[in-house]
């Protein structure tokens, strides 16, 4: 090999490790994707407290997680440090992205207890956030079922066709579903994990866990404790999850509101459908037969009586439209 060959050998292995350099060296664009999926330590150990010490839901510490991280996206000033006006600026540009009013409370009402956290546990002396003005929640009251059309909902199970692949005690689970979300005025969630044991036909009640875990027992009407009892019965349950797939696996929370979804479109029902809208039209209906606001609220699970207080207002509301539709000089 001669000298000039050697010499371009190296030549080029030189170029070859130059290029290995700038393939490997990180561009800025990489360098702040990395700064973007750091972990914040101060968020991390705040959501530790709320599930370890305050006994929050996987949906809480995820809603709340999605609210540090959007304002840490537009603010890159430390936590201990940010102003007021830091959040004022926040609020301005969520508004004007056109988010409802409930999103951006929601927001502001995580970023408050995180720095309510950071006061108790880093001695931070000052809460910025107490000094934003959010925007008043829209008045909006909650769309109820009339009682005759309750009935339709809750019959619509044995009247519809059973698939030929679904089990026979389908449709008598799905009747327990809806006989239970009405007669209780249960959450989804609250629904879909309860198990066998939950339900005591003896003291015709149901042990719930709400929010936070918090328990609480609601009593259950005859219909829905024969419904329920009628499909145990039928489907072979005996422990563990109450309402089953055909899997004989709990079923999801979703999976309970496409039962319901499906069921609404074999009714009159001109509304679109939820399981809340049951809860409201339990909760409504409570108050239109008499029941007081205290009771009402204790059987919805609501830490707040201000949250129940919505209900009166709805059943104002159909006291007026009667009247409107019965009175001779309404």
């Amino acid at each position: 090999m001669s000298a000039s060959s050697s010499r371009a050998d190296r030549a080029d292995a030189r170029k070859v490790e130059g290029s290995r350099r700038k393939i490997s060296k990180p561009s800025p664009q990489d360098s702040s994707t990395a700064v973007r999926t750091t972990r914040d330590p101060l968020t991390e150990e705040f959501l530790r407290y709320l599930a370890n010490e305050r006994n929050a839901s996987p949906r809480t510490l995820k809603a709340y997680r999605h609210a540090l991280t959007s304002f840490r996206a537009e603010n890159k000033t430390p936590w201990k440090k940010c102003a007021a006006d830091d959040f004022r600026n926040y609020l301005f540009a969520v508004m004007k992205r056109g988010q409802a009013r409930s999103y951006v409370r929601l927001q502001f009402s995580a970023l408050r207890t995180f720095y309510q956290f950071l006061a108790a546990r880093k001695q931070l002396r000052h809460n910025p956030v107490r000094e934003v003005q959010l925007p008043k929640m829209e008045k909006k009251l909650p769309l109820v079922l009339t009682r005759q059309q309750v009935e339709e909902l809750l019959a619509a199970p044995t009247r519809e066709p059973k698939s030929r692949s679904a089990p026979s005690w389908m449709p008598l689970r799905d009747v327990g579903i809806m006989e239970l979300f009405y007669s209780s005025g249960l959450r989804l969630s609250e629904l879909a994990a309860l198990d066998v044991a939950d339900v005591d036909p003896y003291t015709e009640s149901v042990r719930v866990f709400g929010k936070g875990r918090k328990e609480r027992v609601c009593p259950v009407g005859l219909p829905a404790l024969e419904a329920i009892q009628k499909y145990r019965a039928t489907a072979n349950v005996h422990a563990g999850p109450l309402f089953i797939n055909k899997a004989r696996r709990r079923m999801s929370a979703r999976s309970v509101w496409l039962v319901l979804k499906r069921y609404v479109r074999r009714t009159s029902i001109p509304i679109s459908m939820s399981p809340h809208k049951l809860r409201h039209s339990f909760a409504t209906h409570m108050l239109d037969r008499g029941a007081d606001l205290r009771s009402v609220q204790a059987l919805l699970g609501h830490a707040s009586l201000s949250t129940t207080q919505i209900y009166p207002h709805v059943t104002v509301e159909r006291l007026k439209k009667a009247y409107a539709d019965a009175h001779p000089r309404a």
